[in-house]
This record gives C-alpha cells, structure tokens and sequence, in this order.
C-alpha cells in the first residue's frame, strides 16, 4: 500500500516547512534553514515556524515569508540564531535598536549580551567627567596641574551639554549637487538660476544615517555597512538649506566647499547659454 505524500496523515493539512526558507525581512530577502530559525525554541522564531502548518504567516507577492521589522538589524539576528554568539563590527552604532529587535524575537541572551555594552554607553557623558580627578589622585603634581584639570572638567562638562555624550562621533560629511543656470545675452542670469536635479551624499554610512535619517536615500548602495564609506547615497529633497539645517543640528560645520561650470548649451537665435555646474560642501564635526 502506498504511503501518503503528506507526513502529518492529515489530509488537507499543509505539508511541514521546506529546509531552506525564504525571508522577507522588512523589503530585505533572507535565505537560511529551517533548522537555524527553529534553533532557539522559545523564540518568535521558533514558535512560527515550528508549526505543523503555514497557514497564518504573512507573505510577500513571491511567496516568502514576511517580517515587518528592520532588514539591516536581522542579519545580526539571524547570525546569533546560527551559533548563539554575538559579533558585531568594531563601534557598532546601533546596539540599542538591535536591542529592541532581540526583544521583538523573544531572545533574551542575546538582550544580555547587548545591555552590558549599551549601559556603559549611556553613561559614557558622566564617567568621562569623573575619570579625570579619579586618574589623578589628589597628590602635589594634580595640585600643580590644578588649572589643567579645571579646564579638562569644564570641557568635558561642555561637551555633555552639547550633546556629545550621547555617543556621536566626530567625522567628515561631503554634499554635493548638479546644478544648471541659464545666461542671457545681456549677461543676466535666469530668475531660477539653480536648478538642483539631486544632492548626493559621501561619507561613513553611520554618520549620514545619523544626520538625514528618512530622508537618506540608500537604494544605490543598500547593503553598506555602518563602518564602511559611501559616494553613492543622496537625499529624498532637493533644497540645499534643508541640508545645511540638518547638518548644522547635528553639531556639524562647514570647512571647504569648490564649484565647476561648463557651458553645455548655446542657443543659436537667442545667446542664451545654458551652463552645468557641479559644487560640493564638506561638513566636519569634532
């Protein structure tokens, strides 16, 4: 007699989850097997694909199964699910977020192994102040330097107050735009002398994350880890001061700027010259 195709020996029933299992995390796609997410039972995880059944996941239009979290932080995730350990890049930006998706997956070892790291941050401001008088004991030389550490404990009073405790770092940041004008013959410039089609955006990815959030538009370069540098992000808007201004929030200052124009087209009945321009500022936070 002839087995059933289906393993469960319920019929209708849906057959179990298939090896490989592909992922929609959040528009990323994972590939991975079922026994990794299945490898920490009391995980979300686990609970949704030890089922006998499929029926009730989320899909995408291709028929993987889809997560409404961040892509980015998952991999970080998945990676954990693989070994039980945690490794991250060197001055990993985004503890506290993969924090909270450690949580979401009902991971609570991995959620120990990020509060350690993430306590020590948060009170990075007040144990910087504190170091310096602790460093150096109350003895003739702290006496002597007396006025170098009032001034250390001021500074590093001021940078507490001016927002550098909360974990930013100084770097550089370059934006940069194509624009077009248009010359008349009486060398009068066109009403709308700039036209920007696009500011692109060059620099560490963690800094341009930091400073244009949602407005950063990472579809030319979606994979870039936050330790690594980019030319190939740009901005969802085109106005420059909305850049400047978010910039400027973020504690950064302008320190160079340079500008090319080519002549790109002549009307032959007019004169009018239509010229292309190509100018970039670079910012810099201490």
């Amino acid at each position: 007699m002839a087995l059933p195709d289906n393993p469960s020996g319920c019929p209708g029933e849906e057959p179990p989850f298939p090896e490989i299992v592909e992922l929609n995390v959040g528009g990323q796609v994972y590939i991975t097997r079922y026994t990794t997410l299945t490898s920490v039972p009391d995980s979300l995880l686990g609970e949704m694909f030890s089922r006998r059944s499929a029926k009730g996941l989320a899909r995408d239009n291709k028929g993987r199964f889809f997560v409404d979290r961040d892509g980015f932080l998952f991999r970080y995730i998945l990676d954990y699910m693989r070994d039980q350990q945690l490794v991250l890049p060197d001055h990993f930006p985004e503890r506290g977020r993969l924090q909270r998706e450690a949580e979401f997956f009902n991971l609570p070892e991995l959620v120990k192994l990020l509060a350690p790291r993430i306590s020590k941050q948060n009170s990075l401001g007040d144990e910087g102040c504190q170091s310096d008088p602790e460093e150096s004991s109350p003895n003739t030389e702290s006496v002597r330097n007396l006025a170098t550490l009032g001034a250390a404990a001021a500074a590093c009073a001021a940078l507490v107050q001016g927002g550098s405790g909360d974990g930013k770092r100084s770097g550089f940041i370059t934006v940069g735009y194509r624009g077009s004008y248009t010359l008349g013959r009486d060398s009068q410039t066109d009403a709308k002398f700039r036209r920007v089609a696009r500011i692109m955006v060059c620099g560490k990815t963690s800094l341009a994350k930091e400073v244009f959030g949602d407005t950063l538009n990472e579809s030319r370069d979606p994979d870039r880890p936050p330790e690594r540098y980019t030319s190939r992000y740009y901005l969802k808007f085109t106005f420059l001061e909305q850049a400047f201004d978010k910039l400027a929030d973020a504690g950064f200052h302008m320190v160079a700027c340079n500008s090319t124009g080519t002549c790109a087209f002549a009307h032959e009945q007019t004169d009018d010259k239509i010229w292309t321009s190509y100018t970039e500022y670079v910012f810099y936070r201490e």
